[in-house]
């Protein structure tokens, strides 16, 4: 046996061979029992049938009486009571007619033919009984109706009695030589049964013994193997000891773990040459990114150091144009020049401001100085810095009149910075708009600012907007004209604990900022 196919062909048939040598035995003690079975119940049913027979004799024998009474009752009832004998001989009759057609043996056979005969004195009982009542019923005196009846009855029960007993005797056996069998049939099923278990139990320890056991062996050793080839053991072998399914699979395995290992080697090499060149690469990276660094620090530092060089000299123009209009000496030709520089370097000053407020927020100083402020104010001045850039660039630039101005708390340089930024993006980014709206109404206990216009509206992705370095496309290079960034925006508002949305319309996009009032808790960064 050289092939586990033959081996388990072999399990395979043995219990097959078990299966079927137990279906055989206990299909035939079942149908051994079930014939006596049978047996038993069709001797009780002709025991009852004899009974029944018994009580209709009984019956016939009262019938008669009455027939030959002094005052008899109904004529049909000794006709009745015929009738009901005769039933009753007939069905004791086909009971054993068919008892003898499915006895077994000669011996049965005889036994159940001896009792016709019983059945056949029981008819000529009747019939003698019938042809006594027909004669007494003419004997006109009716002392010798009752000595003639009663002599006939007594012959009636002499010749019935005798057959009755024997045919329940007959049947009582029966039934007892049945329930004996059935016994004995029992107690051999149950050591046909002890002995077939022991003799199954063997067989299928001897199998296990010799084949499955074996079997379960090699098995766990492959899975101990292959447990050991996970844990990373890649010398890890196994001993073929057979040459049948499991000794191939087993040198299988083996040459398997040793590609693993051969594979381990190069893969253990080229990582060692990958680890090489990735450190080369993240030493380059990393002087990449120092030099960046440095590179981007300078540029805050030039934008932060410019920003503080211009606010000087803006700051001494703008005190010798305070002084120079306050001066009774300073010519009236020469005052509406000295306003338009005062203007023009006071708006100057903020965008050096706002430039300075800029490169603080790029490296993290921020500070909000919250106090209550008036939109109309705010937002005018927004449109006064961003009108130029909108003549220049022909779109109609309004600011929203409304009933009445709205106090907020907030820091007025950054709320202002964050609208200007909003309107240099619409200015910028709204390719073919016309107009540029700017409004502020009261909305619960604070307020709400929109900045609208009526070109294409945001791309469907307009949230990514508000992502640190995320450009929208223009027509172009961007204009003059300084803008803060949706990021920067947001950051501002939710620091007021506001909040900003970003609306399409068809056509036009919108900006709204929800600003809340005073009862809103302020929060500085």
């Amino acid at each position: 046996m050289g092939s586990l196919r033959v081996r388990f062909g072999l399990l395979v048939g043995s219990a097959a061979f078990l299966v079927v040598l137990a279906a055989v035995g206990l299909y035939t003690t079942l149908h051994t029992a079930e014939r006596t079975l049978d047996a038993t119940l069709d001797a009780q049913v002709r025991l009852e049938r004899i009974a029944e027979l018994s009580g209709r004799l009984t019956e016939f024998g009262l019938a008669a009486v009455e027939a030959v009474s002094d005052n008899p009752g109904r004529p049909e009832r000794l006709a009745n009571a015929r009738n009901e004998v005769d039933k009753a001989l007939n069905a004791v009759d086909e009971g054993v007619s068919r008892a003898v057609a499915g006895a077994g043996g000669v011996l049965d056979r005889t036994q159940y033919t001896a009792r016709a005969r019983p059945l056949a004195r029981l008819r000529s009982a009747r019939a003698m009984l019938d042809r006594q009542v027909a004669q007494i019923q003419r004997e006109p005196e009716p002392a010798r109706r009752a000595d003639a009846i009663r002599g006939a009855l007594n012959a009636f029960g002499a010749v019935t009695g005798q057959p009755l007993t024997f045919l329940v005797e007959a049947e009582r056996r029966a039934v007892e030589a049945s329930a004996a069998e059935v016994r004995t049939l029992a107690v051999r099923m149950r050591v046909v049964a002890v002995a077939a278990t022991v003799l199954i139990v063997l067989l299928l320890i001897l199998l296990h013994r010799g084949l499955t056991r074996p079997i379960l062996r090699r098995i766990e050793a492959i899975r101990a193997g292959a447990a050991a080839i996970g844990r990373g053991e890649l010398d890890t072998r196994l001993a073929v000891a057979s040459h049948d399914e499991l000794g191939l699979l087993v040198a299988s395995f083996n040459r398997m773990a040793a590609r693993l290992k051969r594979r381990e080697i190069r893969v253990a090499a080229d990582r060692a040459a990958l680890e090489e060149i990735v450190a080369r690469a993240t030493a380059d990276l990393r002087g990449a990114n120092a030099r960046l660094e440095e590179i981007d620090r300078s540029r805050r530092r030039f934008f932060a150091d410019v920003s503080h060089e211009l606010r000087t000299p803006l700051t001494v123009i703008l005190g010798e144009c305070d002084l120079a209009a306050r001066s009774p000496d300073t010519p009236d030709p020469f005052r509406p020049v000295i306003a338009t520089i005062r203007k023009r370097a006071l708006r100057l000053h903020r965008r050096v401001g706002d430039m300075l407020r800029v490169a603080r927020s790029e490296s993290g100083e921020i500070a909000l100085e919250r106090r209550p402020v008036g939109l109309a104010g705010i937002l005018a001045e927004a449109v006064e810095s961003c009108a130029p850039e909108a003549k220049r660039r022909r779109i109609a630039l309004v600011l929203e009149p409304s009933e009445a101005d709205v106090e907020v708390p907030a820091d007025a340089e950054w709320l202002r910075q964050i609208v200007e930024g909003l309107i240099d993006n619409a200015l910028r980014h709204a390719t073919g708009a016309t107009q540029v709206r700017l409004g502020f109404a009261p909305s619960g206990s604070g307020a709400t600012v929109t900045v609208s216009d009526d070109g294409p509206g945001f791309p469907p992705e307009a949230e990514g907007l508000f992502e640190r370095f995320r450009r929208g496309s223009g027509p172009g290079p961007a204009a003059s004209g300084f803008g803060i960034g949706l990021a920067l925006a947001r950051w501002v508002v939710e620091r007021h604990d506001g909040e900003i949305r970003l609306d399409s319309g068809r056509p036009g996009a919108r900006v709204t900022l929800e600003l809340p009032g005073e009862d809103v808790r302020e929060d500085a960064a």
